[in-house]
């Protein structure tokens, strides 16, 4: 996976970089990655192709009613390693290794992403139309996507993680939400992570910590 700077969201990244609220603060960023792979990638990719297949032929031996039946179509196995390779660019120094599939979610269109915006982000969002002249929020970050990635013809994933699968739990993190944009035929990816802490817990955004999650039964049970 390679970065790609776009402008678009300049704008919107400085906002949301470090945005106070009262007792506590918000962080957000919208990012875009070439699905082109990097040496890391290819190896790490291979790795998780071997892993999805030895559990599949192991489920169809042992559990033939198992609900994996869509990994075993390549195109899906394809996305759940681009969304996890996408994640382990945007935390480089987490380990996403264990990150099992059941918690990414295919959204059926842009509505869960909005009502996101609307129910986490209320206050960013009047502050951002009383520096913007009015603007919606919402409408610039739909509208930037849009222009870098057509959202039209994506796939929209929501990643949902537990403790161990979530760099920002160890910054004391109140909330956070992962959306991810997929388009097949311009082999892109645009990500928004968001999550908000308390002014009296102290973090620093964008650094994972390391983390040792357990590696049985990773990449299983995606909602792809």
């Amino acid at each position: 996976m390679k970065f790609l700077e776009y402008t678009p969201f300049d704008s919107l990244n400085l906002f949301l970089d470090q945005l106070n609220l009262g007792d506590c603060t918000i962080r957000g960023n919208l990012e875009a990655f070439s699905c082109k792979h990097t040496a890391t990638d290819r190896r790490l990719s291979i790795s998780l192709e071997h892993e999805i297949l030895d559990y599949l032929g192991k489920s169809s031996d042992s559990d033939p009613s198992s609900p994996v039946e869509h990994l075993s179509s390549r195109s899906s196995r394809k996305t759940l390693i681009y969304l996890v390779l996408t994640l382990g660019h945007m935390y480089p120094d987490y380990d996403f290794s264990a990150v099992r599939a059941h918690l990414f979610f295919q959204e059926e269109e842009m509505e869960s992403f909005k009502q996101m915006i609307d129910t986490y982000l209320s206050d960013a969002s009047r502050q951002w139309a009383a520096t913007n002249e009015g603007s919606s929020l919402l409408d610039s970050m739909t509208k930037a996507i849009d222009e870098v990635i057509k959202i039209k013809e994506c796939d929209i994933y929501s990643y949902n993680p537990d403790s161990d699968g979530d760099p920002v739990q160890e910054k004391g993190a109140i909330w956070s939400f992962y959306y991810f944009f997929y388009n097949r035929k311009l082999k892109r990816v645009v990500s928004f992570r968001c999550y908000c802490t308390s002014k009296l817990s102290g973090d620093d955004f964008l650094t994972g910590a390391a983390s040792d999650g357990e590696e049985e039964d990773a990449l299983i049970d995606m909602d792809i």
